[in-house]
């Protein structure tokens, strides 16, 4: 299990997580992290879902895109089958 925990998207708090937790590290290194913001094929979620302020998601999808680049995320994890 994740350090992280699970986040219950269906609760729609607008609380930005990262704000709440300040020891949360937005970075590419943090690949646990930004799996939490990634849906199972590979689309990042939206700020409407998330509850992160347009700063942060910003910051967020810069780190999930370079975290790919450097292939520490995925694409996709969609396989044909």
């Amino acid at each position: 299990m994740s350090k992280y925990g699970r986040i219950n998207w269906r609760r729609r708090r607008k609380i930005d997580p990262f704000d709440q937790n300040p020891s949360w590290d937005l970075n590419y290194k943090n690949p646990e992290l930004l799996k939490l913001f990634v849906t199972r094929t590979g689309k990042i979620l939206p700020r409407r879902i998330t509850g992160v302020s347009a700063r942060n998601q910003r910051k967020l999808r810069k780190a999930i895109l370079r975290a790919r680049q450097v292939a520490l995320l995925p694409y996709t994890t969609h396989r044909r089958g």
